[in-house]
Formats: structure tokens, sequence, C-alpha cells
């Protein structure tokens, strides 16, 4: 069981604040709100032992604000550092950020965002565990958990209190190989979308899907997932996946929840259940732009050869509640 009294700190300033505010019912998540989160999860990551944290800069100061508004209350919290990056108000910042917290050994990262930020974080984080907190809009992936329960399952991850193994959990993802060439990843889904106009990224429009391959189905949550989740339902720890073909016109419809208050119909044509090393494959024969995690990120202008891989070495997720169970049987909160 290794001692380490450092972990670290990625909160997105820009989740919880994309166009499904606009097209749908979605609820925003505003930066004071975060940074109270960050405070309650600092005072817990002390209580175990984390005696230091290295946090991303960003844009908004959450991290720096965090620290402000504790410095003249009771509480005891570990020392911040911010990780020396230029800011730049872009997903790289996370996937930097990730590449640093790696290479400086934490123990583990308190990752604030929703799936496509727990996506770019995965990219550089290697074998470090991440606890994801939901703060974004597309939700499959982050729990909704309480700031400080959050930072008490860092700490104890991070300090090696707790054994990674009996609290966490590799992640499936899907590797996106295009024209032989690795290109990108997903943690939760892919959809491809005719046309290449990425705009605000949301995927809100049903009617431009597709195709869908998802690494977990679950019909009692919001975005593309959930669309598959109605047909076949698979959890995060089973070895295999799901790939749907969608149809304007015939195939099965069916209402699904493409977005907080977006309610859409679709039509599936055709369906697949992938086990780990399969996946789909096709040509590009007009513009398309695949979406990982429910955000438009890779646009492909036709002619290309894709495939899309169901994969189970994933990040390391650490499951907040088996954390506090673990925390308890071990007497973690005597004194």
């Amino acid at each position: 069981m290794s001692q380490n009294d450092l972990a670290g700190i990625i909160a997105n300033p820009a989740s919880g604040k994309d166009i499904r505010r606009v097209v749908a019912q979605a609820t925003t998540f505003d930066n004071q709100a975060k940074v109270s989160i960050l405070r309650r999860a600092l005072i817990g990551m002390w209580a175990m032992g984390v005696r230091r944290v290295l946090v991303m800069p960003d844009t908004q100061k959450l991290g720096l604000q965090a620290q402000w508004g504790l410095e003249h209350s009771m509480a005891q919290v570990p020392e911040i550092e911010l990780l020396d990056l230029p800011v730049t108000g872009y997903a790289q910042d996370s996937e930097r950020a990730s590449r640093l917290l790696r290479e400086a050994g934490v123990g583990c990262v308190l990752v604030l965002g929703g799936d496509g930020t727990v996506r770019v974080v995965s990219k550089e984080i290697g074998e470090v565990p991440l606890v994801p907190v939901s703060t974004g809009t597309n939700n499959v992936l982050p729990y909704f958990t309480e700031g400080t329960i959050a930072g008490l399952a860092t700490g104890a991850v991070a300090t090696g209190q707790v054994p990674l193994e009996e609290v966490a959990y590799r992640h499936k993802w899907l590797e996106i190989i295009v024209d032989g060439l690795p290109r990108e990843r997903a943690l939760v889904d892919v959809a491809v979308l005719r046309g290449t106009f990425i705009g605000s990224r949301a995927v809100w429009d049903a009617q431009s899907i597709e195709r869908i391959v998802a690494t977990r189905a679950d019909p009692a949550t919001i975005g593309i997932s959930a669309i598959a989740g109605i047909i076949q339902p698979i959890s995060l720890d089973e070895p295999r996946g799901i790939a749907l073909t969608l149809a304007q016109e015939g195939g099965r419809p069916l209402l699904a929840p493409l977005g907080p208050g977006l309610l859409v119909e679709v039509r599936v044509a055709d369906v697949h259940i992938l086990q780990v090393g399969q996946g789909i494959a096709f040509e590009v024969d007009h513009p398309t732009i695949l979406a990982l995690d429910g955000e438009r990120e890779l646009p492909l202008h036709g002619g290309e050869q894709v495939r899309i891989v169901l994969r189970e070495d994933g990040p390391w997720i650490v499951d907040v509640r088996r954390t506090l169970e673990a925390m308890a049987v071990r007497k973690l909160f005597d004194r």
C-alpha cells in the first residue's frame, strides 16, 4: 500500500454551460458552485492525510478562489500549488495538466466536469486513479456526490489507506481508428453524425445521428448512451458494448432522452453487441463528424475508413461509495 500525501485537481470552468441551456432544459452549473465543491473537497483531503494538492490553472481561477475562500476559516487544508502550464481555455489544458500530474506522482486526481472532461483527462493520466464529480451536462460517468465525500475518497486513495483494487475499476473505452491510424478515444459513446459543422459541440439534433457505439448503456441517464440503454442495458462492469444503426425511416421507433428536458424520436434499424476487442467498421462517403462522449470532435470529409473498437483498459475510476464503506471498515474515521 503506497504512502502518498500528494493529490491533484482538474476543474473544468466551461462544464455545465453549453448550448443545451438554450435548446433544452439543462441546468447551469456556475463557477461559484464549483469553487464551493473544491473547498469542501480540500477539507476532506486534509482529513485523510493529503498535505499538497497540485491544481490545474484555468481561466476562472477556480483553484485559487477555493484557496482564498478558506484562508480565514478554521478549516485545515492542504497546500495548493498551481501547475506550471499556459492557460488557453481549451480542452488541451486538461490534457496537459493530466500529463503533469502523472509525472509528478500524485496518488489520485479529483476531476470536476462531465463525460467530455473525463475523456480528455484519460488521454494522459495513465494509471493514476480518478474521482470524477459531475458538474457537466452529460454525466454518465461522473458521480453526483457531495464535495466533502469526494475529497475524503480522493484522500483515502491518494494516501494508500484504501487499496485501489478494492474500490476502483478500469473503465471501458472506444478506440477510433481512421485509415489505419489511432485518432481519438471515447469513454462512454461515439455518435456518427451527418455534416462537419462543430459549432457549439453538443449534440441535440437526433435526425443527424447515423450510428451509435457505446461502452455502457443505461436508460436512466441522459444523452447518446441512453438511446442504446433503451434497446439493451449494459452496465459499466460488463465486458461488452453495443453498436446501433439509426434510420430516417423504418426501423424501430423509440422515444429517447437526448438531453435534459429533450425527448426525441429515433429509429433504430440494426443492433450489434460488441465483445472486448471487437468493433464496427465503415467507410465515410459524405461529410461526417464523430461526437465523442456527447461533444462534436472529429470531422471527416469523405473517403476515410473508420473502425471503432471496444477496449477494456481505460482509466481507473474510484467508486466513491465503496471507498467510504472501506474507510468505515478500516476505522479511518476513528479518532
